[in-house]
């Protein structure tokens, strides 16, 4: 099938394999009056003014609309149980997040949750999470495990990833992260939990091809240095890449851990060194930056991109959905805190949602450009330039969503 879109007031096409560092993010590719031919999955080619259509060929008409590539998510923690909103009032009362675990809240009420659910419960809830990100402009998620901890419920979590794949336009792309936290089961046993993941489920999600990527959370209270090291490098010789929850709180040497292991990511860096964002340059480490994460946890502080780019590393940008500290599917949502809390301008972002997102996701070869030979996974934004669709924040401005060449979003509903 083909389909032509045309007469688009701005099309941002960000071509090429490459991350783009430091100043490159800005120098983003805009072209007025232009139009893109999709034959089945794939870009064919693209222009500026007229274009000559053949008898059989869809038409879509973008006048006055901005279209980019599809946004990629690449840090979610999309399988989970249950919610948290019970929380949300303590939270604004100061409680201490020890003692909201206490009242059974916390990480452990959504492991709770989780392991209570069947997988075709999860799957109902996980779908109609993946409906509102498509229908925010997202065509391909990261998706971490680690409300399961344990061997029987990761791997649920993780075939359940799998199995989304056939029923859903949107791509997942899977992660193991039984280091999330230590299940309660294992407080007083620590060094156990850490034997059933490296004895038992790394070898078994590898061996069934479960994960592509292996995920920590490197942090003062979770994880040691010494035990993510222990934990990532077990995954990576598995075949596992590695990606690493690091400096969030604390600037323990997460981002330098990550350099150390040729991480493809490291991700929060709220409190990572200026030796750490080092470190991660000249190892070629992508930071995923969650502003909306630090807004809604109140920290009247986020992540330093600014300073990382001064220093010509990449940045991608992620939801970090999850219960606890950011439910929220939408990556236009978190385009107005990387603006106003990071100061990062339009085409920045746009940049770190698109080819450096994809990058932090191993798949710039396929996705996050809008050029030939790329998967046609393309948002059309009812918005006249790219400026404004930020500048307008609060509301959806996806118009249609076209995924591996085929139209999943029109005027704003689902028709998959």
């Amino acid at each position: 099938m083909s389909i032509v879109i045309k007469n688009i007031n701005e099309l941002v096409t960000l071509s090429g394999n490459a991350p783009r560092c430091g100043s490159e993010m800005s120098e983003v590719e805009i072209i007025e009056n232009g139009w893109i031919l999709i034959e089945d999955d794939y870009i064919k080619d693209l222009g500026q003014g007229d274009v000559k259509v053949s008898d059989n060929t869809k038409i879509i008409d973008a006048k006055d609309k901005t279209v980019t590539p599809g946004l990629i998510d690449p840090h979610t923690h999309l399988i989970h149980g249950g919610s948290r909103e019970h929380e949300l009032e303590m939270k604004l009362m100061g409680v201490p997040y020890i003692d909201i675990l206490k009242k059974g809240g916390g990480i452990l009420s959504t492991v709770k949750a989780t392991r209570a659910m069947s997988k075709e419960e999860l799957k109902k809830k996980v779908k109609k999470s993946m409906d509102k990100m498509l229908l925010h402009g997202t065509t391909t998620c990261e998706s971490k495990s680690g409300y399961g901890l344990n061997f029987e419920d990761e791997v649920k979590c993780l075939e359940l990833i799998r199995e989304l794949k056939g029923d859903h336009p949107l791509t997942l792309v899977p992660t193991y992260m039984g280091a999330h936290a230590v299940p309660l089961e294992y407080r007083d046993t620590r060094e156990k939990y850490i034997e059933l993941m490296i004895d038992k489920v790394i070898p078994y999600i590898a061996q069934q091809g479960l994960a592509e990527f292996i995920d920590c959370f490197c942090e003062e209270g979770v994880f040691s240095i010494e035990e993510s090291r222990r934990i990532l490098n077990c995954g990576k010789n598995y075949g596992l890449k590695i990606k690493i929850h690091g400096d969030e709180i604390e600037p323990m040497g997460g981002t330098e851990l990550a350099a150390e292991l040729n991480a493809v990511s490291a991700e929060h860096l709220l409190a990572t060194s200026e030796k750490g964002m080092i470190a991660m340059q000249r190892k070629g480490v992508m930071p995923v930056l969650l502003p909306a994460t630090s807004f809604y946890l109140m920290l009247n502080k986020y992540a330093d991109a600014k300073r990382m780019m001064e220093l010509n590393l990449p940045i991608a940008l992620a939801t970090d959905y999850n219960p606890g500290t950011c439910p929220t599917e939408s990556l236009q949502t978190v385009m107005t805190f990387a603006c106003f809390g990071m100061k990062l301008t339009p085409k920045e972002i746009i940049t770190a949602m698109t080819i450096n997102a994809a990058c932090a996701i191993g798949k710039q070869d396929t996705i996050g450009s809008i050029a030939p030979g790329k998967k046609a996974d393309i948002v059309i934004f009812d918005a006249p330039n790219l400026n404004y669709f930020i500048y307008h924040f609060g509301i959806n401005h996806v118009d249609s969503v076209i995924k591996n060449g085929r139209v999943v979003v029109d005027n704003k509903k689902l028709v998959y």
